[in-house]
């Protein structure tokens, strides 16, 4: 418990509204004393493949990210997908709404560090028997009575009970801020890899029909040589299993591409029927060459669910001070002023005043409050825990999306010349045949060698670009660096009605 400044047993009004706040004070945890993600000081550039999303990329330490890295890929029509799912998808509309309700919910409690104030008026019309007053009976008397009053009623914040309240909201305020981000991050990363996705389904699709084409074509060429004796029907029958194989592994690409697109619309904030088409190449893209990578002791300002977790924490520091203002005593000043008529409100003889102070202390509850605030004590060591956790997993994962973004260019470099020399074996393989060197078999070998190396080839493509993505992702998104907050996050404007505090307390929340 903080100590006070004046000691609480003396309730002058200049002591009350300068109290102290009882409970810790909230401090954020220190970043981990770390200079780094891997174990080595410094990551060499990577290594480069001769295909497009093949060149090389170095990493800059201690740069910060852009607001909008998804521009980098220099893809208009990424740029088109990620601004419209920012603009219609419903989990981004629902954060929105979502941070000010938290707002409005501070705003509120807010309020309750000021006096409360209450007019009540009331008029009575009655009728009374003259027969009670020894009058000559069936005669009555008409009256009326008024009643205008105003009363003030002022609960002093002596132990920062409320204040400390007013301070949870606003941390929950701050978390619901940061699942924005967080909202903001998750949808643009998605929206960004489904269609760099959807891109290598569209090659892999096309380079099964260029297979599927070549390997027809070889078909009636086989087909025509058994037909003058050149070859035996066993050459043809295996030209036409290898087709076939070919053909099987078409349906399964068609069948993730329209489910990709399914998935890639409801990013968008669209149906499934409401596809129009649009979409992008491997072959557009563009790989950046100089990679920005946060220091450490910035990942923890920059990751959405770290900042959650410290508001979190944040919520639960405050909640142990409620707790302890709850086991001391609560100071209550009211007062009321009225009269019995209209015009007599303002006259000093026929005015009805009242002003009253308590002291409220709960003697015997059975250890309800004190049990309470021990359990707030324990939440706040699990939230300090699992802050810990979130920050262990945050570097994990700028950990491994460098290692794949070095690893996964060293393997489509190794993809690549595979590629090249299937290539070269098949047509190696199909002149050797055709002069009668080697038998059928072998060229069919080297056309399903040749079709597995390019579909593996744009896989490991599309991956440097997915790779590049994640580690942006993993970094925080450099939401810092633009506003994604909309009207729909912003507490209304109070309409008055002499209480609440005014527009200047709302913008300090924000």
């Amino acid at each position: 418990m903080r100590r006070c400044g004046r000691s609480a047993g003396i309730l002058l009004p200049g002591m009350l509204l300068a109290s102290c706040a009882v409970g810790p004070d909230f401090v954020a945890p220190a970043a981990p004393d770390v200079t780094g993600y891997v174990s080595e000081r410094r990551l060499p550039t990577t290594a480069s493949a001769a295909t497009p999303g093949g060149n090389a990329q170095g990493f800059a330490p201690g740069a910060d990210l852009p607001g909008h890295w998804w521009t980098l890929l220099r893809s208009r029509q990424i740029n088109a997908f990620v601004e419209e799912a920012i603009r219609n998808h419903p989990d981004v509309q629902a954060a929105q709404f979502a941070l000010r309700a938290a707002r409005e919910n501070a705003l509120s409690q807010q309020g309750s560090l000021f006096p409360q104030i209450s007019a009540t008026g009331s008029v009575e019309h009655d009728q009374t028997s003259t027969t009670q007053q020894g009058a000559w009976p069936g005669q009555t008397s008409n009256y009326t009575l008024y009643n205008a009053s105003v009363s003030v009623s002022y609960t002093l914040d002596l132990w920062g009970g409320t204040r400390r309240q007013v301070e949870s909201l606003q941390a929950q305020a701050d978390y619901q801020a940061f699942t924005l981000e967080a909202t903001y991050l998750a949808l643009t990363a998605n929206v960004v890899t489904s269609a760099i996705t959807d891109a290598s389904l569209r090659d892999q699709i096309a380079a099964t029909e260029d297979i599927i084409k070549a390997e027809t074509d070889q078909l009636t060429r086989i087909q025509r040589q058994f037909d003058v004796g050149a070859v035996t029907k066993a050459d043809v029958l295996s030209q036409e299993s290898t087709l076939a194989q070919a053909k099987a592994t078409l349906a399964p690409l068609q069948k993730q591409l329209a489910q990709q697109r399914n998935q890639l619309m409801a990013y968008l904030g669209r149906l499934p029927s409401q596809d129009r088409g649009e979409h992008v190449t491997l072959a557009e893209l563009r790989l950046p060459g100089r990679l920005p990578v946060s220091l450490p002791s910035s990942l923890v300002r920059q990751r959405p669910d770290i900042r959650q977790a410290e508001s979190t924490l944040h919520k639960a520091t405050a909640t142990v001070g409620v707790g302890i203002a709850d086991l001391l005593p609560q100071v209550t000043l009211s007062g009321s002023y009225g009269a019995t008529a209209p015009e007599r409100l303002f006259t000093p003889t026929t005015i009805v005043w009242s002003a009253a102070s308590s002291v409220t202390q709960k003697l015997f509850d059975g250890g309800t409050l004190y049990h309470t605030k021990e359990a707030d004590v324990a939440t706040f060591e699990q939230d300090l825990s699992l802050y810990k956790s979130t920050v262990i997993t945050a570097f994990q994962n700028v950990a491994d999306s460098l290692r794949a973004v070095q690893y996964d260019a060293e393997a489509l470099k190794a993809d690549a010349v595979a590629e090249k020399a299937t290539s070269d074996s098949l047509a190696m393989s199909i002149e050797q045949f055709k002069t009668g060197a080697i038998p059928y078999a072998n060229v069919i070998t080297a056309q399903q060698n040749y079709l597995n190396a390019r579909v593996t080839r744009i896989k490991a493509q599309a991956t440097r670009f997915t790779d590049t993505a994640a580690l942006f992702q993993s970094l925080g998104g450099g939401w810092w660096k633009r506003n994604d907050q909309t009207p729909d996050s912003v507490p209304r404007a109070n309409p008055g009605y002499f209480s609440g505090p005014d527009r200047n307390s709302q913008e300090a929340m924000r």
